[in-house]
């Protein structure tokens, strides 16, 4: 039996990550065909890994036209665990904060100090895009039991 790409993301080492207040990388090419990485907040809904973004960012106008993206989420302690996901980016345009923007700010902050980070950026008055990406390819390192591939053959 194949196992499909959510249930990959079930595994205990993806949870962690996708739990975790590490940074994700947010990879794309962009209109000149060259590379970008942006650290960035995340939400994981279950389905889709949501970023956002004030909706006049460069990124957002380039990953609607190019949807391909790679981003990864890693650990900082030995030894490293390591979440790579390729996926396909969807942009939507909304007035106002993205929800899953505010659930990362108290993830990453806290409560109280998620709260106060969100109601200082809706007071900017920006319009902001929310970036569903949705996996289609995932790698998983824990330097325990699965290592790159250029070490473990």
């Amino acid at each position: 039996m194949r196992v499909t790409v959510l249930e990959e993301l079930d595994d205990p080492v993806a949870q962690e990550l996708l739990a975790s207040r590490e940074l994700a990388r947010l990879a794309y090419t962009c209109t000149d065909g060259t590379p970008r990485l942006v650290p960035i907040w995340f939400h994981w809904t279950g389905a889709a890994v949501v970023v956002s973004s004030p909706a006049r960012a460069p990124k957002v106008k380039v990953l609607e036209s190019r949807p391909d993206v790679a981003l990864t989420i890693d650990s900082n302690v030995w030894p490293y665990h390591i979440l790579m996901i390729r996926g396909t980016a969807t942009v939507e345009r909304m007035p106002g904060l993205v929800p899953e923007y505010v659930a990362a700010a108290e993830r990453y902050f806290g409560a109280e100090q998620g709260q106060a980070w969100v109601a200082q950026a809706a007071s900017m008055g920006l319009d902001w895009a929310r970036i569903a990406i949705t996996p289609t390819k995932v790698t998983i390192l824990d330097f325990e039991r699965r290592f790159p591939s250029a070490i473990s053959s």
